[in-house]
């Protein structure tokens, strides 16, 4: 008899461990199986949102097929304490394991109102747009001039939306005081800047923010992303540059950022500046006397006089030997890789080619050369211009 009891109680719990693995295997197929989703949808997840009542969402929209399994799936994922706040683009017949990964893994918003804050160097300027779920793409919707122009309604409508993605832009090139300038003129912000960061500390790239961000913690990332690239590239440094110290490369890669904006031309750029160093030629480039003139604050606007290009201040490299004192600009990521990796060339000089690129050169002769076409180009161009406002 117990031995009976004893053979029914093992089938039994055969069976129970067979319908286990059975509900196991099903489980784990329907996290990764296509959804149910026939069209994208904008998910929104609110600060301090549970996972229970995210996923009752999904299910509610359609999304998943299941809220446990979705909850099941992220606790066995280790994600579900893992939700970002903010609005998330849920693609057509996105799988559950697709829906938890977008939710849970940058944090940065893929759907919805998105607001690009872009610091300039001739100005600062706001994009907002709108993710078209259709096409998967956003569009613009309103942009307009930082400081300068009204704020439209359609940005006023959205402004106070706590699902706007707001991010700040800032390009290669521009000064610090520049991004402090334009960062007071951004409403979304908060706190004062009573000082302008050292010139060449900031990093340029995208940042994204949250409506009430403090200005100076923006600053802080700022400085400590751009610490992080410079002593990055300045440990992978090649050997044999005429410069010493970290802060030099850095002054170096600011004046490589504002004579080229094509990425292809910066190693050779920065190989024209390190063979004149290495010869004891004077560096003779134009945005270094422009800042001696502007100190930053703002562009120039015209062209440089002859007197300026012979009056002796620290920054003006066709008077003084070697490298001025501090940076121009704030380079980016290639800039300064490229001062501290140049190409591996014989050039001594450039001037632009009427491409948008540049002409180099090996010798004063080539050179020569290559300016007097490129004065041939700014003739033609210049009498193309004239022949266009005298035929209005």
């Amino acid at each position: 008899m117990w031995r009976s009891v004893a053979s029914n109680a093992l089938t039994l719990f055969i069976v129970i461990l067979v319908a286990m693995a059975g509900l196991v295997a099903w489980g784990r197929n329907a996290f990764v199986q296509p959804g149910p989703l026939a069209e994208a949808i904008c998910l929104e997840v609110e600060r301090g949102a549970s996972l229970s009542a995210v996923s009752r969402n999904l299910e509610e929209r359609g999304a998943i097929t299941d809220a446990r399994i979705f909850r099941i799936g992220a606790e066995y994922s280790d994600r579900a304490d893992d939700l970002k706040f903010g609005s998330y683009m849920v693609p057509a017949n996105a799988s559950m394991a697709q829906v938890l990964e977008a939710i849970t893994a940058s944090g940065r918003s893929t759907c919805g109102r998105d607001l690009n804050f872009r610091i300039g160097v001739t100005k600062a300027d706001v994009v907002l747009s709108e993710l078209d779920l259709a096409s998967n793409s956003y569009t613009e919707v309103s942009r307009f001039d930082a400081g300068v122009d009204p704020l439209p309604p359609e940005y006023l409508e959205v402004s106070d939306d706590p699902s706007l993605v707001l991010r700040i832009t800032v390009a290669e090139g521009v000064t610090s005081w520049q991004v402090v300038d334009a960062l007071k003129k951004a409403d979304f912000l908060q706190g004062a800047l009573e000082t302008v960061p050292p010139e060449g500390s900031l990093a340029p790239g995208g940042y994204e923010v949250e409506r009430g961000t403090e200005r100076g913690a923006i600053i802080a990332e700022m400085t400590e992303r751009q610490a992080a690239v410079l002593a990055e590239a300045w440990a992978n440094r090649a050997e044999g540059l005429p410069y010493d110290t970290p802060e030099e490369a850095l002054i170096m890669a600011s004046i490589i950022e504002k004579e080229t904006a094509i990425a292809e031309e910066r190693g050779r750029v920065a190989s024209v500046f390190v063979n004149r160093m290495n010869q004891g030629m004077r560096l003779q480039t134009d945005p270094t006397v422009i800042y001696g003139i502007t100190k930053g604050e703002g562009v120039l606007g015209r062209g440089l006089r002859q007197s300026e290009l012979r009056r002796e201040t620290p920054y003006n490299t066709y008077v003084i030997d070697g490298l001025p004192p501090t940076p121009i600009a704030n380079p980016g990521a290639e800039a300064i890789r490229a001062a501290v990796n140049p190409d591996t060339t014989d050039y001594l000089f450039f001037v632009a080619d009427g491409t948008g690129g540049h002409a180099f050169a090996e010798t004063l002769d080539e050179h020569n050369e290559n300016v007097a076409r490129w004065r041939q180009i700014e003739a033609e161009q210049g009498a193309a211009q004239e022949g266009g406002v005298q035929g209005e």
